[in-house]
């Protein structure tokens, strides 16, 4: 049984949720970014998340968009390189704090290899994309300690 936010049941076991992160390599010219993200401004993949991280000649653009499948679509139709990470949406709040969330990690000696935040959107709870070195335990880890970690599914669907 599936829900959204709750991890698919798998012939191995329980699964936890994540979403899919996109890492597209872009030569760093002036309208390059425009091209990137006109491509998702269509209602059936729209852009979460995203970061950048900027050499002299290229940049590394980071994206979580709420339809894994149709964003790599338009990312093949733009003919862009890039690769997939799944990551951790985990959400931050009162009692689950960026410092609690670091020294739940920390104490099972995981190691964070990057995170930035998810856009906002109505009754979005703050949320952060998490690359880790072992996201299995890092999400059994945050769901013991009660961190709420979204799924695809959970993720903002503008315009339905």
């Amino acid at each position: 049984m599936s829900q959204a936010g709750v991890g698919a049941e798998t012939s191995l076991g329980y699964t936890n949720p994540s979403v899919t992160q996109f890492s597209i390599f872009l030569a760093n010219k002036v309208g390059k970014m425009l091209e990137l993200v006109k491509g998702f401004d269509d209602a059936q993949c729209r852009i979460c998340a995203l970061a950048v991280h900027e050499a002299s000649d290229h940049a590394v653009v980071r994206i979580v968009p709420n339809n894994a499948e149709a964003g790599r679509r338009i990312l093949q139709q733009q003919g862009l390189p890039f690769m997939e990470t799944e990551v951790l949406a985990v959400c931050i709040d009162r009692g689950h704090t960026l410092s609690t969330m670091c020294q739940y990690l920390l104490s099972a000696e995981l190691s964070i290899r990057f995170m930035y935040p998810l856009m906002a959107w109505d009754g979005s709870p703050q949320t952060l994309a998490l690359a880790i070195d072992d996201p299995t335990l890092a999400a059994q880890i945050l769901r013991r300690k009660e961190f709420r970690l979204l799924g695809e599914a959970e993720l903002p669907r503008w315009g339905e």
